[in-house]
């Protein structure tokens, strides 16, 4: 590389071994600095909005804010910043949720070191960041004019616990706003999750987005 200028990175992921690993080899790397890490979506957005790093990489999976909510409220302060989306995860909604959030590059963490390094240097030049065992998946949603053709009936009441927990809530916070009991709360989710084949609250959310279920701004709304 020529020059002296460094690339500056946030590195946010909950799990500190994956984050010591991911920095491991990045520090190898005479152009780059992680200049700090998150280990929570909040803490992430403060990092950015503070350092304003060149790139910022995000896990999708975080407490508190979700590496899509990260990205949104990147690209809605229009900071300068490129995003790339570490991740486990290569189901179809989480990868069109990323991408319509704004993310620059969506990398698996089954990638090869140089491969990430790589994807880093191609986002901080601008370009898009693609992982090859998903762009299948991603042109053969792309190409279909309907988008997915899944269709998930909920009941207004679990559109509104699903409301609710998009936008970070509680179960028993949920139970609270909607005068109902936690037990009762616990029973929309599990049904929201079988309706929706999702495992997990952040992953129906998603879904629910990608599908049009929830507007994309309900989930970066902040609360306590």
């Amino acid at each position: 590389m020529t020059g002296t200028k460094k690339i500056r990175m946030i590195l946010a992921d909950d799990h500190l071994i994956v984050r010591a690993g991911i920095r491991q080899f990045l520090d190898l790397e005479d152009d780059f600095e992680v200049v700090a890490e998150a280990d929570d979506g909040e803490q992430a957005k403060i990092l950015i909005d503070q350092h304003k790093p060149d790139v910022a990489i995000l896990d999708i999976q975080m407490p508190k804010a979700s590496g899509i909510e990260v990205t949104r409220h990147v690209r809605s302060n229009r900071w300068p910043v490129g995003v790339l989306v570490l991740t486990a995860f290569d189901d179809d909604p989480y990868v069109t949720a990323v991408l319509k959030a704004g993310a620059n590059g969506y990398v698996l963490k089954t990638a090869k070191p140089m491969e990430i390094i790589q994807a880093v240097r191609d986002v901080y030049q601008g370009k898009s960041v693609l992982d090859r065992a998903i762009v299948s998946k991603v042109m053969a949603y792309l190409s279909s004019p309907a988008g997915p053709s899944i269709t998930i009936n909920l009941s207004d009441r679990e559109m509104e616990v699903l409301t609710l927990a998009a936008k970070g809530q509680t179960n028993r916070a949920i139970a609270q706003q909607l005068a109902i009991s936690d037990r009762t709360v616990q029973g929309h989710i599990a049904r929201i999750f079988e309706k929706m084949q999702a495992n997990s609250r952040t992953e129906a959310v998603m879904k629910a987005v990608s599908m049009g279920l929830i507007p994309p701004d309900i989930a970066h709304e902040e609360e306590d």
